[in-house]
């Protein structure tokens, strides 16, 4: 709240702008802050009253539907933030609280020069020294409000990608090894078996599987990236493994219909004979691609029941605006979807109220048995 009140007596400026005695949060001018933007600091506690009390509605409504709730934890946090502000010694910073180095990921499917995400990377020798205290207090709060974590960049744990601080793109970086088991080990030893999905996309090596499998931890698979390579795939549904969570695209890819309207032909070619579909219902064929699949959880976003198509995308990787603006109109969870979606889990067993099938007699119809 107090970051939050200064942020605004600055006009939204960085910390990093901010006169040196803030932004190297001495003693003195912490608390001349507090009294001097007492009203400012109150009004941010009360946001956050009312946003958590609202949300804690919410998530009860869902647990008396059945519903869980999957909520994001990033490897990484902004610079920007509170977290920083108040903890420079857990990042690679230099005297003035920039960013020596920052994170991103080098160019792949979503971008040529790369994704610079721009997040501070941690000092992970020094998470290891306090028992990664900063972290296991962060999943505490996360999982407050939410019942399944997905780790995002999960492959950040094995190994990341460490750009210089004033770089323009990711092309220029390196591979640095990350905490690897020694941190869920902690997790583990502290909070027990946590219900965790591991986002693990990219550039993903044997370290990262091992790490992933480790644990028991359910890995990602993305449906739209499988029919560019054949029969050998791994993210074709007849190559995963059980223990696997699978989505037709996630908030990061463009919706089904989007996606089949701009790839080359080969790959919609693969996806027709492969599925052995027309193309004609596309969204709805991966659909059922992936809830047929024998991946624990199967997911898909609400713009893929509704068939959209690219003007309904949620995300763009890299870009820094124009994200996140798509809303679904009220009218259009209509009983018509309602009725497909659970015919759909009906099908593919994956609704929790279909009836155990009737015990096979073999004895009496299959004599030789």
């Amino acid at each position: 709240a107090l970051f939050m009140a200064l942020k605004e007596a600055h006009g939204g400026a960085p910390w990093t702008t901010w006169e040196a005695p803030l932004r190297d949060r001495q003693p003195s001018a912490l608390l001349e802050a507090r009294q001097q933007y007492e009203l400012a600091i109150q009004a941010q506690v009360y946001r956050q009253f009312l946003f958590f009390r609202q949300w804690e509605k919410l998530r009860q409504h869902a647990h008396r539907l059945g519903i869980q709730i999957i909520g994001d934890i990033p490897i990484f946090v902004a610079h920007d933030s509170a977290d920083v502000w108040s903890h420079p010694e857990l990042f690679y910073l230099d005297e003035t609280g920039r960013a020596m180095v920052v994170a991103g990921v080098p160019p792949d499917y979503f971008s040529p020069t790369g994704q610079l995400w721009g997040n501070p990377l941690y000092r992970w020798r020094v998470h290891a020294q306090n028992g990664y205290a900063w972290w296991l207090e962060r999943i505490r709060a996360v999982l407050k409000i939410v019942d399944i974590i997905r780790i995002d960049h999960f492959r950040g744990f094995a190994g990341y990608w460490e750009v210089p601080g004033r770089a323009k793109n990711a092309i220029k970086g390196r591979w640095v090894k990350g905490p690897g088991k020694k941190f869920f080990q902690a997790v583990r030893a502290a909070l027990g078996d946590l219900p965790i999905i591991a986002e693990d996309l990219g550039v993903i090596t044997p370290d990262v599987v091992d790490l992933r499998d480790s644990f028991d931890l359910p890995g990602m698979r993305i449906l739209q990236f499988a029919f560019g390579g054949g029969p050998q795939d791994p993210f074709l549904p007849h190559n995963y493994p059980v223990n696997t969570v699978v989505y037709t695209g996630t908030h990061d890819n463009d919706t089904v219909l989007g996606w089949y309207k701009r790839i080359n032909p080969v790959e919609s070619d693969y996806y027709r004979r492969y599925l052995a579909r027309d193309g004609s219902d596309v969204a709805w064929d991966m659909i059922r691609g992936v809830w047929s699949s024998v991946a624990v959880f199967a997911l898909a976003p609400m713009q893929d029941f509704l068939s959209l198509d690219n003007a309904a995308r949620m995300n763009y990787p890299g870009n820094p605006s124009g994200n996140w603006g798509w809303r679904m109109q009220p009218d259009a969870l209509n009983d018509f979807l309602k009725s497909r979606i659970k015919e759909t889990n009906f099908l593919y067993a994956r609704d929790k109220d279909r009836p155990a099938p009737p015990k096979p007699d073999y004895p009496k119809k299959y004599p030789g048995l």
